[in-house]
């Protein structure tokens, strides 16, 4: 992933033309095929960039990720037992400022991978990720334990985040009522549901502002109630400037909460658009 702190120095060359990626992947053939071309619009201000991105990795045939001392050992010793996995294939799609894309796909498709790749986390095998700042994924949960309270938890999730003490002090209340803890907020969190515990991380990492936030999962969990909370909160970090990228098997949460939506399929790029005609169209395939 590359951050650009000017998009300027990137699209202005292809305002008024197309922005040009290499050959796009073929499902069937297993190839490359036609050149796919991505209009950029010049009225909006584009802040993600996905051109001709490419995944791979390899794993030993039970699953399990080769690695770094995988990696190692290849170069010393047969590589029998490994395979490689293409996760995603030729995907290219420009984001805009202010806008919420849901990301939808059967299980193993390659949507976490994308993520993984925007946000920097998994690097590509071909193509490029541009950004106009540095994507986040929704979530603290590495940095919070168990064994502590929920309250002192908040503390860890807000210094994760960027905060200083006073700011975290100043928002711990409405974190607190968010994840609808009051009664709890002492107790450690090693006793407290997997719903309690979801929402008090939800609560910690959706108190900071991000221009580009992506949720994978992330309103999954909880009530029916509380998820409808999530979905408003989700929507009023897209309305002060953010773009979002909600990943999802929900396509209730999806067309409430998006406006736009990438369905990826066996790490291709099946359709973007609209998220009504493309929720529509993924569900009329899986019938």
């Amino acid at each position: 992933m590359v951050e650009l702190t000017n998009f300027d120095d990137l699209i202005n060359p292809r305002l008024h033309g197309k922005f040009e990626p290499k050959p796009v992947y073929d499902v069937e053939t297993q190839t490359s095929t036609e050149t796919a071309s991505i209009e950029i619009d010049a009225a909006r201000k584009p802040v993600v960039i996905v051109d001709n991105l490419h995944v791979k990795y390899q794993v030993y045939s039970s699953g399990k990720s080769v690695g770094a001392a995988g990696a190692k050992r290849l170069l010393q010793s047969s590589t029998r037992g490994i395979r490689e996995v293409h996760a995603v294939k030729g995907v290219s799609f420009v984001a805009y400022e202010n806008e919420s894309i849901g990301v939808i796909g059967s299980n193993g498709s390659g949507k976490s991978t994308l993520m993984r790749t925007i946000t920097g986390l998994t690097s590509p095998a071909e193509g490029s990720v541009y950004a106009s700042s540095r994507p986040n994924m929704l979530g603290v949960g590495a940095a919070l334990i168990p064994d502590l309270s929920g309250d002192k938890n908040i503390m860890l999730g807000g210094l994760a985040l960027g905060y200083n003490r006073q700011e975290i002090n100043e928002m711990r209340e409405d974190i607190t009522k968010f994840a609808e803890l009051e009664e709890f907020i002492d107790l450690p969190m090693r006793t407290y549901s997997s719903g309690m515990s979801a929402r008090l991380k939800f609560a910690i990492a959706a108190s900071k502002q991000h221009d580009i936030l992506i949720v994978d999962e992330a309103l999954a969990v909880g009530d029916a109630r509380f998820r409808k909370r999530s979905e408003a909160k989700i929507r009023e970090i897209r309305e002060n400037a953010g773009t979002i990228f909600l990943v999802s098997h929900s396509m209730g949460s999806i067309l409430d909460t998006c406006n736009r939506v990438i369905w990826i399929e066996k790490g291709v790029l099946m359709m973007d658009g609209d998220a009504k005609k493309v929720v529509n169209a993924y569900k009329a395939k899986k019938k």
